[in-house]
C-alpha cells in the first residue's frame, strides 16, 4: 500500500482522495483552514462519491505528519505550488504531484524546483490528465503512424465557461474570491485552461515536430475593481521544426469545446474530450477512406483515477519517468509558455523562448 498526502482540501484535493483510495491507498488530506477539512469531511467527499471514507486522515497543515511518503499531492492555488512542492521534494516523498498550472507566470521558484527534485531523484509530476487520458494517447499513438505522412497544422481548444469550476465550489461567490480572478496568481483562461496549452505540446512531441519556440498572443483581459483576468486567450505558435499552430482558451464558452485536430499529410486526426455525456472521442480521416470514430466511455473521477495509474507505474519502473507526457519538464515548458502568451499579449509582439535558459524569464526574449 503506497501512503500520500495531500495538500489542500478543495475540489482537486477531493478527486485525487478518491481516486487514491480507488488505488487502495492510504490517504492524509491536509489544509490550512479547518472549515475547508470539515467541508470535505461532510460536503464534498459523501456527496460526490456517496458516502465519507473514514479510512481518509484529516490534518490542518502545521499537524500533518512529515515523512514516510510515496506521494505528496500540492493542489492548492497555485502561487502557492512552488513553496509546497520544494518542500515535499526536501522531506524525501518519492514523487510529487503539483496541479496545474505548476506555478504562477513569473516562474518564480520553477527552476528551483527543478534542480532541487533532480538533486533528490524525487520524481516530479504535473497535473495535466488529460494528456494521459486513454483517448489523448489513442490520439498520440496516431500521430506516431508513418502512414500518417507530415502533420502541417495542429490546433487545440479549451473553450469552457467557468460557471462549472464555481458550481464544484460553492463555497467560492465568484472568480474574485479565489486566484481564478487574477492572471498574475495563474488564473483567467491561459492559466485555467493550460490543458491546450499542454496537449498541444504533447501532440508536438508525439508527431516529432519539436517544443514550441514562438508565441505570438492576444488576449482579452477584463479589470474591474480587485479582478484581473483574462477571458480570452488566443495563441499562434511555431515549433522547432517551423510548423505553426494555433491554440485557444477561454472561460465564456458554452457549450463546452474542447477539441483538436491534426491535419497531416495524407489525413486527419481530431480529439474531443465530452463531445457527447461520458464519452471522449478520436477520428481517424484518411484521403478517399471512410472516416473512423472511436469513442472512449469514461467519467471525470476516472481522469485522476488514470493519472494515479500512470504515476503508480512510473514509481515502481522509474525508467518510464523520461516518456512521461505529465513529467516535471513537460509542465515547464508549458509555464514558459504562459509566460510567453502574457509577455507576447502585453507587449503586442512575438516572444521566442530559449530553452537553453533553464525555466525562468530569462528564456523568454521579445
Amino acid at each position: 500500500m503506497k501512503k500520500v498526502k495531500i495538500y489542500g482540501a478543495g475540489s482537486i484535493g477531493n478527486h485525487l482522495a478518491q481516486a487514491s483510495r480507488r488505488m487502495d491507498w492510504s490517504v492524509d488530506i491536509c489544509d490550512i483552514d479547518h472549515e475547508a477539512l470539515n467541508r470535505t469531511k461532510n460536503e464534498i467527499y459523501p456527496s460526490r462519491y456517496d458516502d465519507w471514507d473514514n479510512q481518509i486522515n484529516l490534518y490542518n497543515n502545521d499537524q500533518a505528519p512529515v515523512g514516510g511518503y510515496d506521494l505528496i499531492i500540492i493542489g492548492t492555488p497555485p502561487d502557492s505550488h512552488m513553496k509546497l512542492a520544494r518542500s515535499a521534494v526536501r522531506e524525501g516523498a518519492k514523487a510529487v504531484l503539483v496541479e496545474k498550472p505548476l506555478c504562477s507566470p513569473d516562474l518564480n521558484g520553477a527552476q528551483e524546483l527543478f534542480d532541487e527534485a533532480r538533486k533528490a531523484n524525487c520524481l516530479v509530476f504535473v497535473g495535466y490528465d488529460h494528456a494521459i487520458s486513454k483517448s489523448a494517447l489513442k490520439m498520440s499513438n496516431s500521430l506516431q503512424n508513418e502512414a500518417m505522412g507530415e502533420i502541417y497544422t495542429l490546433d487545440v481548444e479549451f473553450r469552457e465557461y467557468w460557471g462549472g469550476i464555481f458550481q464544484a465550489h460553492p463555497w467560492l461567490d465568484g472568480p474574485s474570491d479565489s486566484y481564478l480572478g487574477y492572471w498574475e496568481k495563474g488564473g483567467g483562461a491561459c492559466g485555467e485552461h493550460s490543458h491546450a496549452i499542454n496537449l498541444f505540446q504533447c501532440f508536438a512531441h508525439e508527431s516529432g515536430i519539436g517544443r514550441v519556440n514562438e508565441v505570438s498572443a492576444s488576449m482579452d483581459y477584463i479589470k474591474e475593481e480587485a479582478l484581473n483576468y483574462d477571458s480570452i486567450c488566443l495563441m499562434n505558435l511555431k515549433t522547432e521544426q517551423n510548423v505553426i499552430g494555433r491554440v485557444v482558451q477561454d472561460v465564456i464558452t458554452k457549450p463546452t469545446r474542447k477539441w483538436a485536430r491534426a491535419q497531416c499529410e495524407n489525413g486527419y486526426l481530431e480529439w474531443f474530450c465530452g463531445n457527447k455525456p461520458g464519452v471522449d472521442s478520436v477520428i481517424y480521416g484518411k484521403d478517399n477512406i471512410e472516416v473512423k470514430v472511436e469513442e472512449i466511455l469514461k467519467t471525470r473521477p476516472d481522469d485522476f483515477f488514470q493519472e494515479l495509474q500512470h504515476i503508480s507505474s512510473v514509481l515502481e519502473n522509474n525508467e518510464l519517468y523520461n516518456k512521461s507526457p505529465i513529467k516535471l519538464e513537460r509542465g515547464l515548458e508549458t509555464m514558459l509558455v504562459i509566460a510567453a502568451a502574457h509577455h507576447s499579449a502585453q507587449n503586442n509582439c512575438p516572444v521566442t523562448i530559449d530553452y537553453s535558459k533553464g525555466y525562468s524569464l530569462k528564456a523568454l526574449s521579445f
